[in-house]
């Protein structure tokens, strides 16, 4: 069993922001999984099904995303989850947009509902997808919640589906294989 957790704000208001794009790539992840994503359970939206031979989990947390842990943690005691089956799928204002980068541990690196999760678990020994929004000019609290430039479009979309191979990759092959592929390719490339 894996459990694959998106991040981002539970509501209308929220959609398509630049800290949304872990609840993107889920709904990226389900539709291409026909998965449905309607149920409530574990303090999120729910999903389960399989890939090839493997039972997956998709989580988007709607517990607001300083919150995020709560979700993981319900979810991975119900599983009774071993960390190595847990992916989080994050925006990341310190990569440029467009540019992944994964991880099978680490530090929040800032982020809070990552942060949230660490404080919940009690490990930072997970896997972690990281999205780039790009850099703030301004607030970061106020950056993260507007929606990507026109321009940006195209390099966002192009990364939502690198992130979503990314997920099959680690699926398939194991966080090893996905970091030498995906950490790699360069923003806006494809």
């Amino acid at each position: 069993m894996k459990v694959i957790v998106g991040l981002g704000n539970p509501g209308p208001a929220y959609e398509s922001t630049r800290h949304n794009v872990g609840f993107d790539v889920i709904d990226l992840l389900a539709s291409r999984w026909s998965i449905g994503m309607k149920a409530e359970k574990f303090h999120a939206w729910f999903g389960q099904g399989a890939v090839a031979s493997e039972k997956v989990v998709l989580l988007k947390p709607t517990t607001w995303m300083n919150r995020s842990g709560q979700s993981v943690l319900a979810a991975g005691r119900f599983y009774k989850l071993e960390l190595v089956d847990l992916l989080v799928i994050s925006d990341d204002m310190a990569l440029p947009v467009g540019k992944l980068r994964f991880r099978k541990e680490g530090s929040a690196g800032g982020h809070k509902g990552l942060q949230n999760i660490i404080d919940c678990v009690g490990s930072e020994a997970w896997c972690r997808l990281r999205v780039g929004v790009g850099e703030p000019l301004g607030d970061p609290a106020a950056y993260v919640l507007t929606r990507f430039a026109k321009e940006e479009g195209p390099i966002i979309e192009a990364a939502r589906k690198r992130a979503a191979d990314a997920v099959e990759c680690w699926l398939a092959q194991g966080p090893d294989a996905t970091m030498n592929r995906f950490n790699a390719e360069p923003a806006g490339s494809e």
